[in-house]
C-alpha cells in the first residue's frame, strides 16, 4: 500500500493517489473531512487556517461508498488560489509580467528547505522551494492518513493523539480508561492536551510567543491499540515495523525527534526496569506487565498499545526574523516573512496520528492477504486467534 501527493502550498489543489486498498472498504468524503478539519484547529494557528476550509473530493478508486480495489484519488482545493493565479500559474511568464507578478524570494529563512532546496534544484527564486516543502502537503497527508484508521477501524484496532508538552509546559501523564475518553477529552482541548492545568499554561506560552513575535514547539504522543503481535519482522533492516513508523515520525515538516514506550529514560535505567515481563492467560494469551518498550521487540508488534512520541521544532518562520543572506547580492537581510502560526503543536499531533495510522496499515496489508476487506479482517482475527492458543 502506498500513496503520492502532489501539490504547492499556493497551487490550485492538493492532490493524493493512494494504492493498495482492499475492496470493499466503505468509505466516504465526510470519513476524510472529518480529519481535515481535525488538522485545522489548535490555539496558536495562523490567519490561513482562517482562509482554507479544507474538504476533500473523491475523483476515483470509489463507487457507492466502497472502495473498488483500484486506485483512490483525493483532491483538496486552495480556496487561496484565486489570489495567487498569476504568481503561481503553470503557463510561462513574458519578461513584463516575471518582473511584476513573481515575487521572487532570494533570502533564504533559517531553518527551512529553502537554501539547500535551491542548491539541490539549481533554484534561484526560493519560491520553487518553499511552495512545496510548506507544511500545507500534510493535508493530503492527512486525507491519506483518514483512508488508513478507517481500514484500521475495520479491523478492530484505534488510534488517538494527543500533546504532552508545549514550550517548556508539561503535561501531568493523568491515567484515562480508555482511548475514547482520551480522545473526547483532547479533541475539545485548544491544545489538543488531556491535562486541564497544562491546558491553560500552554495556551499561554503560545500568546506570550505570538506577542514577541516568537514561535515554540513541543512533544506528542499517539497511542495504538488492538494491534495483534507480529506485525513487522526482524529479518531485515527495512522489514522493522518500529523503524518504519520512527521514519514516518520525523518526516513530518519540524519533527526532529522519536521515541517509543520510555524512549530516552531507558538509557538512565538498568535493564530489569526497561524490558517487559511476560505472562500468559487464557482469555488474552501471551501479554507483557508493563509496557516499557511501547508495544515493540525486535521490531514486530507484541499485541500490547503501541506508543509513540514526536518531538516537534518551534516553526521556523519568525515575525522578528533572523539574519540570512540574499543569494544574488551576497549580503545580509532579515529572514522574508510568509504568513504562519506561533505554535502548531496541536494540528501536528493530528499529522502525527495520520502517518502512524498509514504505516500501520501498510504494514497489515503487507503482511496479510487483502485484496478484500472480508478476507482481511478474517486473516486478522485468525492471526489473533493463533497467538492466543500458540
Amino acid at each position: 500500500m502506498r500513496y503520492l501527493t502532489a501539490g504547492e502550498s499556493h497551487g490550485p489543489q492538493l492532490t493524493t493517489i493512494i494504492e493498495g486498498l482492499p475492496a470493499g472498504l466503505p468509505l466516504t468524503a465526510e470519513d476524510i473531512n472529518t480529519e481535515l478539519a481535525r488538522r485545522q484547529k489548535g490555539h496558536g494557528r495562523g490567519r490561513r487556517m482562517q482562509i482554507e476550509k479544507d474538504a476533500a473530493q473523491i475523483m476515483g478508486g470509489i463507487r457507492h461508498g466502497y472502495t473498488l480495489g483500484s486506485p483512490v484519488a483525493l483532491v483538496v482545493e486552495n480556496k487561496d488560489w484565486t489570489h495567487w493565479t498569476k504568481i503561481m500559474g503553470q503557463g510561462p511568464l513574458n519578461k513584463d509580467e516575471s518582473e511584476e507578478v513573481k515575487r521572487k524570494i532570494t533570502r533564504a529563512r533559517p531553518g527551512h528547505a529553502d537554501l539547500n532546496g535551491a542548491l539541490k534544484y539549481g533554484h534561484r527564486d526560493m519560491r520553487n522551494v518553499l511552495e512545496r516543502s510548506s507544511a500545507r502537503e500534510t493535508t493530503v497527508r492527512v486525507a491519506a492518513g483518514a483512508v488508513a484508521k478507517t481500514l484500521l477501524s475495520q479491523l478492530g484496532i484505534e488510534i488517538a493523539c494527543h500533546v504532552l508538552e508545549i514550550g517548556g509546559v508539561q503535561a501531568e501523564k493523568l491515567p484515562y480508561s480508555s482511548l475514547a475518553e482520551l480522545k473526547e477529552k483532547t479533541e475539545a482541548s485548544p491544545v489538543r492536551c488531556f491535562d486541564p492545568t497544562a491546558e491553560q499554561k500552554m495556551m499561554d506560552a503560545i500568546d506570550e510567543a505570538k506577542k514577541n513575535g516568537d514561535s515554540i514547539g513541543g512533544i506528542v504522543e499517539v497511542i495504538v491499540e488492538g494491534m495483534p503481535a507480529g506485525v513487522g519482522s526482524y529479518v531485515h533492516y527495512d522489514r522493522k515495523l518500529d523503524s518504519k513508523l520512527a521514519g514516518a515520525m520525523v518526516s513530518i515538516n519540524a519533527f526532529k525527534g522519536v521515541e517509543f514506550g520510555i524512549g530516552f529514560e531507558a538509557a538512565r535505567k538498568p535493564g530489569s526496569e526497561v524490558h517487559d515481563e511476560i505472562a500468559w492467560d487464557p482469555e488474552q494469551g501471551y501479554y507483557r506487565k508493563t509496557n516499557r518498550l511501547g508495544g515493540f521487540e525486535g521490531g514486530m508488534t507484541t499485541g500490547m498499545p503501541i506508543v509513540v512520541r514526536g518531538v516537534m521544532k518551534p516553526i521556523p518562520t519568525l515575525y522578528k526574523p533572523l539574519q540570512s543572506v540574499d543569494i544574488d547580492t551576497k549580503e545580509p537581510f532579515a529572514a522574508s516573512i510568509e504568513r504562519s502560526d506561533s505554535c502548531a503543536v496541536p494540528a501536528a499531533a493530528v499529522v502525527a496520528e495520520s502517518v502512524i495510522a498509514w504505516e500501520i496499515a501498510a504494514a497489515i496489508v503487507d503482511q496479510f492477504s487483502s485484496d478484500r476487506l472480508d478476507v482481511l479482517q478474517a486473516a486478522i482475527e485468525e492471526q489473533r486467534r493463533y497467538a492466543r492458543e500458540f
